[in-house]
């Protein structure tokens, strides 16, 4: 008869069960040692990391420094503090973590990956590529290294940089689905690939990662009762403080609970006050942190959902192979991006009249487009400061004309563009969202190539919320980007009494801009051409009586438009969740 299993046996096991993702019978064998020997710092330090995963983050920090005071010289717990500590958004504190492990292990490529994240997260773009690079030099098959340093150069615009550091992830781990899938999103934003392609990479995500999942799809036996209370689940990461909040608030908190019943699946690592208000306006609140795709679709199935909506697609922590599992029978994408999962397991997308206009690109999608009657959006800043000032050029004496847009939208074509409206009007300056390094130069340099002084150009840091909004009381008129529009950017735009000028693009979120427009009853406002949309921006600020006026009253123009009529979008979007329910009812079994 085998004696009883020594510690080390028993943290051994421990392990084993840690590594493959069965995190409750990890913390029972580790709670076990700790129970036996209140010291041993191995446990507490894997305890800690287990509590991290499963966003207990408080108890992580504490569980870890208690390691970290037994064995100081431990470079794993001070790398796993880092990574609890950045979760929890003490950046500067998880910073000297990875600093402290690098001491203590400086050949030791993750760490300098990690390092890389935390100052990514600091907006520190430059020296959180060169950790990346220091990464990957010590370990050239490091895939996540790979991956972190493309998320870091897609942030500054370079975006054949970030395909080629993900795809390179991709080789050196092909089962990297989140590789896989930032090349899939980062192309939304390549001027150099239209709706095909883009469509053919997606589906090359689907054939690579969720057909092998295909043979776990079981039959769905839901109660096909087309008229019947449904119930709708949501899965995201951005039940929290984020701008997707400003869409899904004035849904949850309009949806007929009579009929529908409201499951969110919340992949959040720290919720806060935000996640408590969506969490007040649904009826079934999930935490999925930490849990495996299996074990989500396993739970999605348990309770019974009949239409899943996938709020986050092919964007950072979105879960589509939850999705292609297919654990409802009716499966929808909505809201991340107007666009294309590649999903062989998604039934439908949502969209509107403008962003697709019937026939125009059906093709690019592998879903079936449901098109509410009206936007795509329905907004809610969640805030009611800061208020519209009055028009800036009334005073300063010149236009400002501005952008606010994610920088990774900006590409050399928007530049040329953008510094040809300048020109067209005389003495005017222009502010840009751009965060701070080396990328700046080359484009000042592009601007001032085309005739554009970098004395007349603003770039400003990202900043909190409020901040940024008063950004848009310096600003006469927005200039969009293109292929990919602003989205949320523009509504806000425009809730600040500033309107935006935006050129139609090829693909479906380079249409973002006329759906918005077309919904405040703004038509003049979109451009067709480049040479149009010179003309547009030129016009509205030449006559600066007809910009004040509209300036303020554009918000109450929004308010009373469907980009905030919230009870309309709702029952939109409840008609169309039924439209699919009957179609899954009529369906063959």
């Amino acid at each position: 008869m085998p004696g009883p299993m020594t510690l080390q046996q028993q943290l051994e096991s421990g392990m084993s069960h840690h590594q493959a993702g069965r995190l409750a019978q990890a913390e029972a064998i580790y709670r076990q040692i700790l129970s036996q020997q209140p010291d041993h710092a191995d446990a507490l330090h894997l305890l800690g990391v287990l509590a991290g995963q499963t966003g207990r983050l408080d108890s992580a920090v504490e569980l870890i420094r208690r390691a970290i005071r037994l064995r100081p010289d431990l470079a794993d717990a001070y790398i796993n503090l880092g990574v609890v500590l950045k979760a929890n958004g003490q950046l500067d504190e998880a910073i000297a973590c990875y600093r402290q492990a690098i001491r203590l292990s400086p050949d030791l490529a993750e760490v300098h990956s990690n390092l890389g994240n935390a100052l990514q997260d600091k907006e520190q773009l430059d020296e959180a590529i060169a950790a990346y690079r220091q990464a990957i030099r010590l370990k050239p098959d490091n895939a996540e290294a790979h991956y972190n340093l493309g998320h870091a150069l897609n942030k500054i615009g370079r975006l054949d940089e970030a395909v080629s550091c993900n795809r390179q992830a991709v080789r050196l781990k092909p089962d990297f689905a989140e590789a896989h899938s930032n090349v899939v999103f980062i192309l939304q934003y390549h001027p150099g690939y239209d709706g095909g392609m883009i469509l053919e990479k997606a589906r090359r995500w689907n054939q690579q990662h969720a057909e092998p999942l295909k043979k776990f799809i079981q039959p769905h036996t839901n109660n096909r009762d087309p008229e019947r209370r449904l119930r709708i689940g949501y899965v995201s990461p951005d039940f929290r403080e984020h701008c997707q909040s400003f869409f899904t608030i004035p849904l949850f908190s309009n949806h007929d609970r009579t009929k529908f019943e409201i499951f969110c699946y919340a992949h959040v690592g720290r919720p806060d006050a935000v996640s408590e208000r969506i969490r007040g306006w649904v009826d079934f609140w999930r935490p999925i942190l930490g849990m495996t795709d299996e074990e989500v679709a396993g739970k999605i199935r348990e309770d019974r959902i009949d239409i899943l909506v996938d709020l986050t697609m092919h964007m950072a922590d979105g879960r589509p192979l939850v999705f292609s599992r297919k654990p409802a029978p009716v499966q929808a994408a909505w809201l991340a991006y107007p666009g294309t999962t590649g999903l062989s397991a998604m039934d439908y997308r949502l969209t509107d009249p403008y962003l697709d206009p019937p026939g125009l690109n059906d093709s690019f999608y592998s879903e079936s487009s449901i098109r509410l009657p009206d936007s795509f959006w329905c907004y809610d800043p969640l805030v009611t400061e800061p208020a519209v000032n009055p028009l800036p050029a009334q005073t300063n004496g010149h236009v400002t004309f501005g952008c606010l847009n994610n920088f990774c939208k900006v590409n050399e074509p928007v530049l040329r563009l953008w510094a040809h409206v300048l020109k067209t009007v005389p003495g005017s300056r222009f502010m840009m969202l751009c965060p701070e390094g080396n990328h700046r130069q080359p484009l000042l340099d592009v601007l001032q190539r085309e005739g554009i002084s970098p004395d007349h150009v603003e770039l400003i840091a990202g900043r909190p919320r409020l901040q940024y909004l008063e950004l848009y009381h310096r600003m006469d008129v927005g200039l969009d980007t293109f292929p990919y529009n602003g989205h949320t950017t523009s509504l806000d735009s425009f809730w600040m009494g500033v309107p935006v000028v935006t050129l139609v693009g090829q693909t479906v979120v380079g249409r973002a801009g006329l759906s918005q427009l077309t919904n405040l009853g703004l038509p003049e406002l979109i451009a067709q051409t480049p040479e149009q949309y010179v003309q547009i921006a030129a016009d509205l600020t030449g006559n600066l009586p007809r910009l004040a006026e509209l300036r303020r009253t554009l918000r109450a123009r929004m308010q009373a438009s469907p980009l905030m009529d919230a009870p309309r979008f709702a029952r939109n979007v409840e008609a169309a969740y039924r439209q699919m329910w009957r179609n899954w009812c009529q369906q063959d079994r």
